[in-house]
């Protein structure tokens, strides 16, 4: 299958890499189109496929097209690709709030996918939520779902809103993590913790209680309960969350990020 990424990005590379070391594709097979000239001699060294700086050189050869670009470089781009495009091509976007019917209109392309992954991808543990148009078919939604699968984990969804609330979710998700993990190791090292200290606390901290969290069928709430004891260190932190509403600011954090999702895609 022949591969043209529209983007040579931190994603774009990604899944250039990521296709290649999964022997789905082959370096021959991909391409990739980067309008900077800089970054361009730059992924030419990097062995991950034949990079193209105009799209007259090679569109048309591409079974699968992925726009890896920012959304607000979507109105120069689509007037170079749409003239080049023909109906059978598969088009995969991930740039954030970007719908579907923008897409098609923008591209005239038909068989259209979207999707939303995360900074995890990079390292193979990435969330990645995606729907497509009615045109595309169950082989092509299988096909594209196990190239999006060498980078972590997927989820089909039906309603394109949800593309949306993944973006919130996942999407912005890492950056909520490390916000609550910088927080915990300020407060070790004002503890007296040194850096790496503090940091080796909380990073082996979340690690583990991801993973008995994954590894047995108890909710986060009935995990609370399990390591607060009447009157212990862990109830005193959690009732200091509670009054402080620790969890609403959180969800409000999120819905935020919803919201803008919600802004980028009216604004095509």
């Amino acid at each position: 299958m022949h591969i043209l990424i529209v983007g040579g990005g931190n994603m774009g590379l990604t899944y250039a890499r990521s296709f290649l070391r999964s022997h789905i594709t082959t370096e021959e097979q991909m391409m990739i189109l980067e309008k900077s000239p800089e970054k361009a001699a730059q992924l030419a060294t990097l062995g991950v496929g034949t990079v193209y700086g105009n799209p007259e050189d090679c569109i048309q050869h591409a079974d699968l097209i992925i726009l890896a670009v920012k959304p607000q470089d979507s109105q120069s781009l689509f007037p170079q690709l749409k003239p080049l495009l023909h109906p059978q091509q598969l088009v995969l976007s991930i740039m954030a709030g970007m719908k579907m019917t923008t897409i098609t209109k923008g591209l005239g392309a038909v068989k259209v996918i979207r999707a939303m992954p995360n900074l995890p991808a990079q390292i193979g543990r990435g969330m990645t939520v995606f729907t497509s148009s009615d045109q595309v078919t169950r082989i092509e939604l299988v096909m594209v779902q196990n190239l999006l699968a060498t980078t972590g984990k997927t989820v089909y969804a039906d309603q394109e809103e949800m593309i949306d609330a993944s973006t919130a979710i996942s999407g912005s998700g890492p950056a909520y993590v490390w916000h609550f993990m910088d927080a915990l190791m300020q407060a070790a090292r004002r503890m007296g913790f040194s850096t790496s200290e503090a940091e080796l606390l909380v990073t082996q901290t979340f690690a583990g209680a991801i993973e008995l969290f994954q590894a047995s069928d108890y909710s986060c709430t009935e995990w609370i309960k399990r390591v607060s004891s009447r009157g212990g260190t862990t109830e005193a932190a959690m009732y200091e969350y509670d009054q402080r509403a620790v969890a609403n600011d959180i969800a409000a954090g999120a819905f935020a990020a919803l919201k803008r999702a919600e802004e980028l895609g009216q604004a095509k």
